[in-house]
């Protein structure tokens, strides 16, 4: 879950708990090139009041001015299609043949029985399966191990709510600040980690915890499920390879070192002597990020996270 559809469901759960009546709007379904994916949320106020996003563009704009003026019934979750026509589709700014279905549903207090539930879940960093009858508006919750992605019929809509993707970074350098950056405005989760108190009373980049502690004891305490990722960057064997034992033993769903082919070489050869198994050696992306040239700290973060976004598009 990115923090954007955090915010969303966190200020609905406002709304509500003040006798609001929020509209909650859902991207279904997706047909061709789409600005957001399936699961993004927006939510609004009657008085135009609004938080998250579905395209960045003139959707919102036309689905509030529908809102606003009584067009969509409010008695049931609404179905609401974008992009039939090449025509709509200049209009609203979509790409060429994309097309949206945004589910719309009117939200009260009655709706906190399942969006605080939601919402304890994903402070416990646990997933939560939402199912949604359509047509009575009626919602169901069952914990779930793993996310799962989005399924919408006509009928029903089951969606996952997991934790933000949390990303652990093993060493307070430059590149960890320019890496919190660009990861920050993705909308992870960034936390950093030294054994040098000095490396981390000298932290010029982005208000990020940072802890000061062994490597090895950080990964297991903050950074072991299937929601993180773990990043080694000091150049130093004596801390990196702490960190990536450890991360290698867990759940954690990415593991990267940076260093060379060489350094990369040498490293794998002393996990290996150090008794970590192959199966989870290979688990091991290393040097991390994609293989773009890159060379700056801005390259390689900008490399670091394109690999890691095909990866979770891909999966």
């Amino acid at each position: 879950m990115h923090s954007i559809e955090l915010d969303v469901l966190e200020r609905v759960a406002h709304w509500c708990e003040r006798g609001e009546r929020p509209w909650l709007c859902t991207i279904v379904r997706t047909i061709g090139s789409s600005p957001r994916p399936p699961g993004s949320l927006l939510a609004c106020l009657d008085n135009g009041e609004v938080t998250g996003s579905l395209s960045g563009g003139c959707v919102e704009e036309d689905l509030l001015q529908k809102l606003a003026a009584g067009a969509i019934d409010d008695s049931a979750p609404q179905v609401v299609e974008y992009g039939v026509t090449a025509e709509e589709n200049e209009r609203l700014g979509l790409p060429c043949g994309g097309r949206l279905l945004v589910l719309v549903q009117r939200l009260d207090a009655a709706e906190l029985a399942w969006i605080n539930p939601v919402l304890e879940a994903l402070a416990r960093r646990e997933c939560t399966l939402r199912s949604l009858d359509i047509a009575s508006g009626t919602t169901t919750l069952q914990p779930v191990p793993h996310h799962e992605p989005l399924a919408y019929s006509e009928t029903t809509l089951r969606q996952c709510f997991g934790p933000q993707m949390r990303m652990l970074l093993v060493g307070a350098g430059q590149l960890s600040q320019t890496l919190s950056e660009l990861a920050l405005a993705m909308g992870y989760e960034v936390l950093v980690t030294d054994t040098r108190q000095h490396a981390l009373d000298q932290w010029l980049g982005p208000d990020v915890p940072l802890i000061q502690g062994m490597p090895d004891d950080v990964v297991l305490e903050r950074a072991a499920d299937n929601h993180s990722i773990v990043i080694t960057l000091t150049h130093d064997p004596r801390i990196d390879d702490m960190a990536l034992m450890e991360a290698l033993s867990t759940d954690a769903w990415y593991v990267g070192a940076l260093g060379s082919a060489r350094t990369t070489e040498k490293r794998l050869r002393r996990l290996a002597d150090l008794g970590v198994p192959a199966q989870a050696i290979a688990r091991l992306h290393a040097p991390v990020g994609l293989p773009i040239g890159s060379k700056t700290p801005h390259e390689i973060a900008v490399a670091i996270m394109a690999q890691i976004t095909q990866m979770r598009r891909a999966h």
